[in-house]
C-alpha cells in the first residue's frame, strides 16, 4: 500500500515537473448572437439563417441555424463531407429523402443525418417548413448535387 501511495505520488510530481511550465491555453470567450441581427440567406426554396459557425464565433467546433422551406419547395440534393447534420422540425411538415429513404416530418421530429449522406427537404404543406439544423463542425461544408445550389 504504501510503495503504490508513493508511486502515485512520485508520478504526480514527475507529471507536475514535466508539464508544470506550459500554459494552458485561454478558454475562448462566450459568443453571443442574436438571430434578428443576423440577416439570412435568400433563395428560390427559402432561407438559411446561420446563428453559430466559425465566422460568426472564432473557435466554434459546431454550426447552428435555422431554415425555412417554401410551401411547395425544397433544398436542392447536397451532402456535408466533413460533418453530421441533426435537423430538427419547429413548424411546419414536409418529407426528407435520403438515398431510397423517405421520412415524413412534423414538429418535433428529430433526423440525424451522418457525414457523406446524400439528402434534401421539400415542403409538402401549406404552411412555411422551419428547423433548427446543427453540424458536428464550425466550418460545415456542402456539396450540391443538382442545379442552381444555394450559394
Amino acid at each position: 500500500m504504501k510503495t503504490t501511495i508513493v508511486a502515485v505520488l512520485v508520478s504526480g510530481l514527475w507529471l507536475a515537473s514535466v508539464h508544470g511550465d506550459e500554459k494552458v491555453p485561454a478558454k475562448p470567450a462566450v459568443c453571443a448572437t442574436h438571430a434578428e441581427q443576423i440577416p439570412a440567406q435568400e433563395f428560390p426554396w427559402g432561407t438559411l439563417k446561420w446563428v453559430c459557425n466559425e465566422k460568426l464565433a472564432p473557435g466554434a467546433q459546431q454550426t447552428l441555424g435555422l431554415a425555412t422551406i417554401l410551401p411547395g419547395h425544397g433544398n436542392p440534393l447536397h451532402f456535408h463531407p466533413n460533418c453530421e447534420e441533426v435537423l430538427y422540425v419547429i413548424s411546419g411538415c414536409g418529407t426528407h429523402s435520403s438515398e431510397g429513404q423517405t421520412i415524413e416530418l412534423k414538429p418535433g421530429t428529430t433526423l440525424c443525418i451522418p457525414a457523406g449522406v446524400k439528402h434534401k427537404l421539400t415542403n409538402t404543406g401549406a404552411e412555411p417548413l422551419k428547423t433548427l439544423v446543427s453540424f458536428s463542425s464550425g466550418d460545415r461544408k456542402t456539396v450540391f448535387l443538382e442545379t442552381n445550389p444555394p450559394k
